[in-house]
């Protein structure tokens, strides 16, 4: 089985490991979790990943260049804002991004 690679950055621990469990949940996609921008920098340059999901609680000019960094070594790369909502939302805003 060939998972979808999923790289979710967020500042607040107990959050992104809720949400990394909830995108893990679904058998199709595989969740990385950074909290720093550097982390997840290393982890995009070492893993294939197809969507990066933004949590809440990132600086605007991180968002800013994690983006423009992540757009200019993978044109294809999907980036998604997510900002809570449950996990019926979390899994509509992938599937929406990946277009299924």
């Amino acid at each position: 089985m060939n998972q979808t690679q999923i790289l979710v950055i967020g500042r607040h621990p107990e959050i992104l490991q809720t949400v990394v469990r909830l995108v893990n949940n679904n058998p199709d996609w595989k969740a990385t979790g950074c909290i720093t921008d550097e982390e997840a920098v290393a982890a995009f340059n070492n893993q294939s990943f197809k969507l990066v999901l933004l949590g809440g609680g990132i600086e605007p000019s991180s968002e800013d260049s994690l983006a423009a960094y992540f757009k200019s070594a993978n044109p294809n790369i999907k980036i998604v804002q997510h900002y809570g909502g449950g996990s019926g939302l979390l899994s509509a805003e992938i599937y929406e991004a990946l277009g299924r």
